[in-house]
C-alpha cells in the first residue's frame, strides 16, 4: 500500500518525505498562490481556478482570498458556498461542506492530526480523519475544526470556537472546547 492510499484511509502515513505527495502539494499550492494573486474583478477566472483545485463544486459559491489547502481534491463544497478571507484546510482526508455554508475570516479545518508519540511524529508520520459539514451552517470568525468532527444542519459555531467533537444538528455551539449552547 502507497503512502496516498494509507493516507485516504485514515492510517499513519508518511506526510514529509512520500515524494508522490509532496509533489501532489506543490501543484495545490501553485493552484492556490494563482488564485489568491488574481485581480479581485476576475470572478471567471477564480471560479476556473476553484473549480480545477476543489474535488467538487456546485454552481454559486465564493471563497475569499487568501485560501490555502493541502491537496484540494478531498474538498467538496455544496451550493451558496461563502468563505471569507484566509480560509485554510488541511485535506490529506475529505473535507465535506454542504449547501448554504457560511465561514468567517480567519478559520481553519485541519483532517491532519499527528502521533503524540515523538518518536512516530519525528518521522514525518501522520493520520488524517475527515470533517463533514451539513446544510446551512454558519461559522464565526477564528473557529478551528478539527480532525474527525462532524456538524450537523442547521448549527451556528461562535467565533472563537475549538471544534474536537460533534455538533448535532439544529444547535448554537462555541467555545474552547465548543460545546452545544442551546438549540436552535
Amino acid at each position: 500500500m502507497n503512502e496516498k492510499e494509507k493516507m485516504l484511509q485514515g492510517l499513519l502515513y508518511d506526510a514529509n518525505y512520500d515524494k508522490a505527495l509532496i509533489e501532489e502539494r506543490i501543484k495545490c499550492k501553485a493552484l492556490c498562490f494563482e488564485y489568491n494573486n488574481l485581480a479581485p474583478d476576475m470572478t471567471d477566472k477564480k471560479r476556473e481556478v476553484l473549480k480545477k483545485l476543489l474535488g467538487k463544486t456546485k454552481e454559486n459559491f465564493l471563497i475569499e482570498p487568501s485560501f490555502w489547502c493541502d491537496y484540494g481534491y478531498n474538498i467538496e463544497i455544496g451550493e451558496n458556498f461563502y468563505s471569507n478571507h484566509n480560509l485554510v484546510i488541511l485535506d490529506p482526508a475529505k473535507v465535506i461542506f454542504g449547501d448554504n455554508v457560511f465561514i468567517g475570516p480567519n478559520c481553519g479545518f485541519y483532517t491532519a492530526g499527528h502521533p503524540l508519540e515523538p518518536d512516530e511524529r519525528n518521522k514525518g508520520l501522520e493520520y488524517a480523519k475527515p470533517i463533514k459539514v451539513g446544510n446551512n451552517v454558519w461559522f464565526g470568525g477564528n473557529v478551528v475544526v478539527l480532525p474527525g468532527v462532524a456538524i450537523g444542519d442547521n448549527c451556528t459555531i461562535g467565533a472563537g470556537s475549538v471544534v474536537v467533537k460533534d455538533i448535532p444538528a439544529d444547535s448554537l455551539a462555541y467555545g474552547n472546547p465548543c460545546k452545544v449552547v442551546r438549540k436552535i
